[in-house]
């Protein structure tokens, strides 16, 4: 990478679509900075060459340290999951980024808004189409891509469609999953927004962009449950207004109330491209439904396994809730504690796990477990662990699977035991000065009424377990060290 490339800003590179251009730009070679509010939590996802500075597109100081001698800024971050007046907050904060990016020399603004044209359009479509008037009138070339549905394993649209058809055989679906959408593989979006860094444009112009077919949340849903081999009966119903869906998707998906209300009137009206001015000035020829929602299935468990949940749950701040905070279609029950040691001593307990080391709190319940488990024709606790001190991914660790380990800093755990879902167990190590966090995360992935019904039916017994756990392995932790 040559020091006078021409350097690139990145917004939004810790949401859905901003991680994998992150991905992307970084593995094409690219000069790449990015803006964040806690980049604590941006470190371990990059490589060195990748330059990170704290900031927040709502001041105007950081965002114009940030701009400091960049060609090409990515614009992903917008307010859809606040509580507050979102319009106003991305009014601003596009405002801000302008200025700042006219003020700096910026050539140009690649920005990612939603597909949709009219008078009744949503409240949320409306204000991500601001946003882009307001960047392409603030004095920079600017590059619009206005999309509809993404389909991507972890995309908001995609997982909603998920968790429908996994958990209801029987789903009564109303008006707004008719209107038509013209969907986009996260891969074929990502080719767009990054095409666009180096197309000739003396203007801003704006790009409608879709996939190759038209079709209906109803659609999505049919051809999802067709592709895992699920017989799902599908009632239109005259009746369920947005606000009514929204906390019906709250209850049965992994989707917050208000973020499904917003989707719910995002879809309302038909989102379709009527101009096809991006295939004519890209090379990009974009996927079908099935082949996009096939290759999402595909990379579902690829992408959990490179998951970091502890830096969505940090971000968030403290956050109180029963049964755990949703993630995609997974529930995530997550804990920390502070040890005053480092690294290597904080993690120690946490190598030593499971075998004849144990798991340090609730020892007989453990054991009912594993016997539970091998009434069931599980494996249950007999596979005890290979070596007392050390781990390697790919081996069995009583009833789990060790999928990946870093040294005094991670380690993750794959449930093989019997149950109606997928579940995992991570411990991650943070250290700053002569203290360090150790942050203990259970991952479940229900499958069916009966996933969900077994996670809150235990989700007493596992708070329990799982806080004694980490409360001993502080303990251990801090003892004084011996041979």
């Amino acid at each position: 990478m040559s020091a006078d490339s021409p350097l690139i800003l990145l917004t939004g590179a810790t949401g859905y679509v901003g991680g994998r251009l992150l991905a992307a730009l970084e593995s094409r070679g690219r000069r790449l900075r990015c803006i964040a509010r806690r980049p604590e939590f941006l470190e371990p996802k990059v490589g060195r060459a990748v330059e990170i500075v704290k900031g927040d597109v709502l001041e105007a100081t950081s965002v114009a340290r940030a701009l400091e001698g960049v060609d090409v800024a990515y614009y992903l971050v917008h307010s859809m999951g606040t509580a507050s007046d979102f319009e106003k907050e991305d009014r601003e904060a596009a405002e801000i980024f302008g200025a700042a990016a006219r003020q700096a020399g910026v050539s140009r603004i690649v920005y990612l808004g939603g597909l949709g044209r009219g008078e009744d359009l949503s409240l949320h479509l409306m204000s991500r189409q601001e946003v882009g008037r307001i960047l392409a009138a603030c004095g920079v070339t600017a590059v619009e891509f206005r999309a509809s549905i993404v389909i991507g394993s972890g995309s908001l649209s995609f997982e909603m469609v998920r968790s429908l058809v996994m958990r209801l055989p029987v789903m009564l679906t109303p008006r707004w999953t008719r209107s038509l959408s013209q969907p986009i593989a996260v891969e074929d979006l990502i080719e767009y927004l990054l095409a666009a860094a180096d197309l000739k444009v003396e203007e801003s112009v704006i790009y409608e962009i879709g996939g190759a077919d038209r079709v209906t949340y109803h659609s999505l849903m049919r051809e999802f449950a067709r592709q895992k081999g699920l017989r799902r009966l599908i009632i239109p119903v005259p009746v369920l207004t947005p606000r009514l869906s929204s906390l019906w998707l709250g209850l049965v998906t992994p989707l917050l109330a208000r973020v499904g209300r917003k989707l719910v009137d995002s879809v309302k009206n038909d989102t379709v491209v009527t101009d096809d001015r991006a295939l004519r000035d890209f090379a990009i020829r974009p996927r079908g439904v099935p082949d996009a929602i096939a290759r999402a299935l595909l990379n579902e468990d690829r992408a959990m396994a490179a998951t970091r949940w502890s830096d969505a749950l940090s971000s968030l701040g403290p956050v109180r809730s029963f049964g755990g905070v949703r993630f995609g279609s997974r529930i995530v029950d997550s804990r920390t504690v502070s040890v005053r040691c480092g690294a290597s001593r904080a993690f120690t307990p946490i190598r030593r796990i499971g075998g004849e080391t144990g798991w340090y709190y609730g020892t007989w319940l453990w054991h009912v477990r594993g016997f539970i488990d091998r009434l069931f024709g599980g494996v249950g606790l007999r596979r005890g662990r290979r070596d007392p001190e050390h781990l390697v991914p790919g081996e069995a660790l009583d009833f789990w699977r060790v999928e990946a380990v870093e040294q005094d800093r991670r380690l993750l755990l794959f449930a093989e035991m019997r149950l109606p879902g997928r579940a995992w167990l991570q411990f991650e190590v943070e250290t700053d000065g002569d203290r360090s966090t150790i942050r203990q995360t259970a991952i479940y992935d229900p499958v069916g009424l009966w996933g969900l019904v077994y996670w809150y039916a235990l989700y007493p017994v596992h708070v329990l377990i799982f806080r004694g756990m980490l409360g001993r392995i502080a303990q251990v932790a801090q003892q004084p060290v011996t041979a």
